[in-house]
């Protein structure tokens, strides 16, 4: 290497994190990832203690699961965005704090609707910690080479959270009251606060221009609207619903307002010339696609393992583990994976091996076969987190080191809007497959078979209160309509991840790792911080 060479990469050492270790700060940036994946999932299982303590209506209930996820969802772009502007530790730091408040909150409340408000502000307090997180990587990992291995910790960090979050739920449920499980994220976030303003390095956007409060309004009140009306639509909510059109009416209204907005401002909240990238671009619809096969499928598994072989909660979470491990293991080799073969070969590879997964579970019956299930969920792991791995690397790397923040909040968003429509258009799927299979059966009323078609859950509780015969026959009924409706499913599924794998035809062939231009900060003036309305 050149002496200029090597000034400039302590020039961007410097300029990243101001002599900061930059593994110290992965570290940092990794737990706190992994506690808002934890609590993403750690509700789930406390759903029945919550139900019997609360007992909240059925549709406080909905809000208490559903209000974390849509609140994060949408206000992903607010922060990330306000990260490049103010500042990203400045953001993630007031993320810890509201993190731990709304946590204490939601430990200690005492009706539904205190525990509602609570989770949608851990909704706040995530999104403004997840972009964070992915946009300092950016910036205190400058060089390609090692920022391909830090998100390869990242994502496999990520996917531990996901899968710990219910079996640690289930352990704090067995030993103590419902409220633990938000109460345990207290002194986790009591000690990342200070750890983090001592270590993390503070980083900006280049500042020109007034921060867009509109534009961030508009983004975030569009997204809530799509989010919730896609969330609707996978609860089976009809497609005709006022209450599931309306919101994904004016949602997307609004952000096609947003972006015609963002179009015509000299100094845009995002910048919309980032999709004008072939790599930027693609890899966000990869992200789409690979999160609408992941969530969709993941949900279904759980009810065939529950409802049709009738495993535990507690054997459910176990039987998945698998798919876990062979996620962390892509995440770990990805940088290596990434390096050889490049992001068009990677991320097409992954979605193919993902479909091949896909396809292989479509052997499944009514009887367990743990060594088919075990192989379809180790190679549909790994192949979805190469996918993913690939195209937030990509993703990342192609957006300008100023833009950090939003392209980050844009991959997340991606991440989210794809898990809700996964589990909208399979479910839909699912169910489309699965109601026909229940007409007709021998001595069931046609009133009982509709109520039946609902869901398997519902099958079986209409065929306990029939009992007899005809209940027994439209026990067996449901679940040779289940599994039928689980291939076709699959089917569905291995087709949109080879729509994936034609997409990722456009990324680059190989890893580009140039030296990044690295711009000394400019002062700034009291004009370049006003905010604009």
């Amino acid at each position: 290497m050149s002496g200029t060479t090597t000034a400039a990469a302590a020039l961007r050492r410097r300029a990243a994190g101001a002599g900061a270790n930059r593994w110290v700060v992965l570290v940092v940036l990794c737990v706190s990832l992994l506690l808002v994946a934890v609590d993403a999932t750690v509700l789930h299982v406390a759903v029945p203690a919550v139900t019997e303590d609360l007992k909240p209506g059925g549709m406080e209930l909905l809000w208490i699961v559903d209000v974390y996820p849509l609140v994060c969802a949408s206000l992903l772009i607010l922060f990330g965005t306000l990260g490049d502007r103010i500042g990203r530790r400045r953001v993630l730091l007031l993320g810890y704090a509201l993190f731990g408040v709304a946590s204490g909150l939601a430990a200690l409340a005492d009706s539904a609707h205190v525990l509602i408000v609570a989770r949608a502000l851990l909704g706040v307090g995530g999104a403004m910690i997840m972009p964070a997180t992915l946009s300092i990587l950016r910036q205190v990992f400058p060089d390609r080479r090692e920022r391909a291995l830090a998100i390869g910790i990242w994502s496999a960090v990520a996917a531990v959270g996901a899968a710990v979050g219910p079996l640690l739920g289930g352990f704090l449920l067995e030993h103590f009251w419902w409220g633990s499980v938000f109460l345990v994220n207290i002194p986790l976030m009591l000690v990342s606060l200070p750890v983090g303003r001592l270590l993390l390095p503070e980083s900006k956007g280049d500042g020109k221009g007034p921060w867009d409060v509109v534009g961030a309004l508009m983004a975030a009140a569009g997204l809530f609207g799509v989010v919730l009306g896609v969330k609707r639509l996978g609860s089976g909510e009809s497609v005709g619903s006022l209450l599931t059109v309306l919101p994904l009416v004016v949602g997307a209204a609004l952000l096609v307002g947003f972006v015609r907005r963002q179009r015509r401002r000299r100094h845009p909240l995002v910048d919309l010339k980032m999709f004008a990238r072939p790599a930027f671009s693609t890899s966000v619809g990869c992200i789409v696609l690979a999160m609408l096969a992941l969530v969709g499928l993941e949900l279904i598994a759980a009810q065939y393992l529950q409802l049709v072989l009738g495993l535990s909660p507690l054997e459910t979470g176990l039987r998945l583990l698998p798919l876990t491990f062979a996620a962390m293991a892509a995440g770990l080799a990805g940088a290596r994976m990434l390096r050889r073969f490049g992001p068009r070969r990677m991320v097409c590879a992954g979605f193919c091996l993902t479909a091949f997964a896909v396809v292989l579970l479509t052997a499944l019956g009514r009887t367990d076969d743990c060594a088919l299930m075990l192989s379809g969920f180790v190679l549909l792991g790994f192949g979805l987190e190469t996918t993913l791995f690939g195209a937030y690397e990509s993703m990342l790397s192609e957006a300008p080191q100023e833009q950090a923040g939003g392209a980050a909040a844009i991959g997340e968003t991606s991440y989210q809007l794809g898990a809700g429509i996964g589990i909208a258009l399979l479910g839909t799927v699912m169910n489309a497959a699965y109601a026909p299979g229940l007409s007709g059966v021998p001595g069931v009323p046609a009133s009982a078979s509709a109520s039946a078609g609902h869901s398997l859950g519902e099958a079986y509780e209409v065929a306990a209160q029939l009992g007899g015969s005809a209940g027994a026959a439209l026990r067996h009924a449901a679940r040779d309509a289940f599994v039928h409706g689980l291939h076709v499913t699959l089917l569905v599924s291995a087709g949109l991840l080879l729509l994936g794998a034609a997409m990722a035809l456009r990324l680059p062939r190989v890893m580009q790792c140039e030296p990044e231009q690295v711009e000394l900060p400019a002062p700034r003036d009291a004009a370049e911080s006003r905010v604009s309305v």
